[in-house]
């Protein structure tokens, strides 16, 4: 589940030995490896592993109950970020299983509010908007497309361009921090400039140039990421294809389809409880129930 060979690559220099006289095997942190792309038949995709790996990350201590939900580690709070803990007894009925936020409960309710919610009220919730995803997808594909494209040129196409700018910009302040290297080297040579001084300028300025190349390095990246978001409503559609006769939501289900989950604090400001849940799906992030009606009473009229 881990090892990337799986994915047709090739690992080298994972471990080593601190001499030819040790046995004592060594590990090398993973920056250390050396990673040969495709060089044999992969036994599983790519998005495959990726997503792997992210469930891995949530993965939760047993119960003493024994009891587990396909919830725990999906479900997080909406204000704090942090999961919801899952909540059971062997005394509970299924409808008394519940989630409340950890923060809440390890920090108190000062800290962030309780986020109470029952375990069937999420499941069903999260199926209603699961289904209602899979129908938008299935029923009105070239509006989804359209709406999908429309919200994320309309979310990153000033940060894609505002980004380029940072980026043409860093890339000029290197190029003049080389240039004004050159210049106080001069000056010291000549002895216009004091070692001293020179060597406090020199300093200032490898680390303005270290700190610009690194800024470089994020930026491309996420540009890169931003711009490859097309692919990924193609890849989701296809995804949701695959459950057009949702009747029943599975594990494996939510977790090839769902990222996070988001529950919000109730509201009973109208005098019954109502609570918003906020579903970020894999690769396309949170659709708001707003977007897939609109889809819908578009193709009405």
């Amino acid at each position: 589940m881990e090892r990337p060979e799986y994915k047709g690559h090739t690992v080298n220099f994972k471990t080593y030995k601190q001499s030819y006289k040790s046995k004592k095997t060594c590990y090398n942190p993973e920056e250390k490896w050396l990673v040969f792309e495709n060089t044999h038949e992969a036994i599983i995709d790519a998005d495959t592993w990726e997503r792997v790996q992210e469930l891995r990350k949530n993965k939760c201590r047993p119960t003493k109950t024994g009891k587990t939900n396909m919830f725990s580690g999906i479900a997080r709070c909406a204000d704090c970020g942090e999961k919801l803990y899952y909540c059971t007894s062997r005394n509970f009925e299924a409808r008394q299983d519940h989630f409340i936020c950890s923060t809440s409960r390890l920090k108190g309710k000062e800290v962030c509010s309780t986020h109470f919610i029952r375990a069937v009220v999420l499941e069903q919730g999260v199926l209603a908007h699961m289904r209602m995803t899979i129908a938008c997808v299935a029923n009105h594909e070239e509006q989804f497309r359209k709406a999908m494209g429309a919200k994320q040129k309309a979310e990153t196409k000033k940060e894609i361009a505002a980004k380029r700018r940072q980026l043409a910009q860093a890339e000029l302040r290197i190029e003049e921090l080389d240039h004004l290297f050159k210049r106080i080297y001069e000056d010291n040579v000549n002895g216009k400039l004091s070692d001293r001084r020179f060597q406090m300028l020199s300093d200032d300025y490898e680390q303005e140039q270290e700190e610009l190349r690194e800024k470089l390095v994020r930026l491309n990246e996420e540009i890169t990421k931003q711009e490859e978001q097309a692919e990924n409503i193609a890849r989701f559609i296809g995804k949701a294809r695959k459950y057009l006769d949702l009747d029943k939501l599975t594990p494996t289900i939510l977790n090839d389809m769902v990222k996070a989950v988001y529950v919000h604090a109730p509201d009973k400001s109208k005098g019954y409880r109502e609570q918003q849940i906020d579903i970020s799906y894999d690769l396309v992030g949170i659709l708001p129930v707003s977007l897939l009606n609109g889809l819908q009473n578009d193709e009405t009229a």
